[in-house]
């Protein structure tokens, strides 16, 4: 089968198309027929030799996939082939192919594309798990997304604003800050024209944010402590900015404020498996619906994988980019 290789740590040009052998398929895995992968940060991250693959996985770089089920194993008891599934992956999304524990596959519903559904699965398992199975996001509660208009960002809008919480967002550009007010956001800021924490606390009165999902990481760490409501939550799942963070920790201190950082691909399968059962509970039935949906950016071929990282890394997308086989 075909796989996207990183030939060696460094650009987007550094990606290439292989032929790999097939994985084998375990007692409780599924193998899938990919017809589109998620194109992530944590991708960029391991093509530039920073975030390898997990022990056991493929070393190729991809975190989710959506395609039909062609061979289970044994012991699988949720699904047969011919399913139409999504699931979240340690490694090895970018491939014609993909071996996955049944505990981490999803059907899709017959309403939503197959292919758009594989912007589905690590975006958010990430959303579920930080605003409402560790921040307890609640009705009524404001919460701060950074980076609105990324596909951690056009989710956590729409999973938020479904559970009754008040929505406020940053983004770079008035087009994007559009397109987050389009999918139910509340408060709009444009980091690159005034600071958030100032805008947040105005548009607020003075409460400032319950929960703030942070991509920036260091360089918004002050200003994340200054916007941060009494008794609120800092989820922070990634460092964009890759500088340390700096701020007053007595004023976290005198708001009772909690700072978590988190990570997805690291945790144990047990972890996973029960951030999964949790989306099926609570997500999947707003997929289903239609009151929630996947934002899809673009599509590239598994031969302009080079685009989809170059795009991702100037940041013009809204919501997610997708490879194709």
């Amino acid at each position: 089968m075909r796989a996207i290789l990183v030939r060696s740590p460094g650009g987007p040009e550094n990606l290439s198309v292989e032929n790999v052998p097939e994985p084998l398929v375990g007692a409780h895995d599924i193998r899938i027929a990919v017809v589109a992968c998620g194109v992530n940060r944590a991708d960029i991250a391991q093509r530039l030799g920073r975030y390898p693959s997990p022990a056991g996985t493929p070393p190729w770089p991809g975190l989710e996939v959506s395609g039909t089920v062609t061979e289970i194993g044994p012991a699988v008891t949720r699904f047969a082939v011919g399913d139409r599934v999504c699931a979240l992956l340690g490694g090895g999304g970018y491939a014609e192919q993909a071996v996955v524990n049944e505990d981490l596959v999803l059907r899709v519903p017959d309403s939503v594309d197959l292919i758009d559904a594989a912007g589905l699965p690590e975006t958010v398992a990430t959303v579920w798990s930080n605003l409402f199975q560790s921040a307890r996001l609640q009705r009524g509660e404001t919460v701060l997304v950074h980076g609105g208009a990324s596909g951690i960002g056009t989710t956590a809008i729409q999973l938020a604003r479904l559970s009754g919480a008040r929505v406020a967002v940053t983004a770079g550009s008035p087009e994007k800050l559009e397109a987050c007010r389009r999918l139910g956001a509340d408060i709009l800021i444009n980091y690159r024209t005034e600071r958030f924490a100032d805008a947040l606390r105005d548009a607020t009165d003075g409460h400032g944010a319950d929960v703030i999902l942070d991509i920036v990481g260091g360089a918004s760490a002050a200003d994340n402590v200054s916007a941060l409501a009494v008794d609120g939550r800092i989820m922070v799942i990634a460092n964009q900015s890759g500088v340390n963070a700096d701020f007053d920790l007595f004023r976290l201190m005198q708001k009772r404020g909690r700072l978590w950082g988190t990570t997805l691909r690291a945790r144990p399968h047990v972890q996973k498996a029960a951030i999964m059962q949790g989306i099926q509970a609570d997500v999947w039935p707003w997929l289903a619906s239609g009151e929630f949906h996947p934002v899809i950016d673009s599509r590239f071929s598994f031969a302009d994988a080079a685009a989809a990282h170059r795009r991702m890394e100037a940041s013009e997308h809204v919501g997610k980019i997708l490879l194709t086989p």
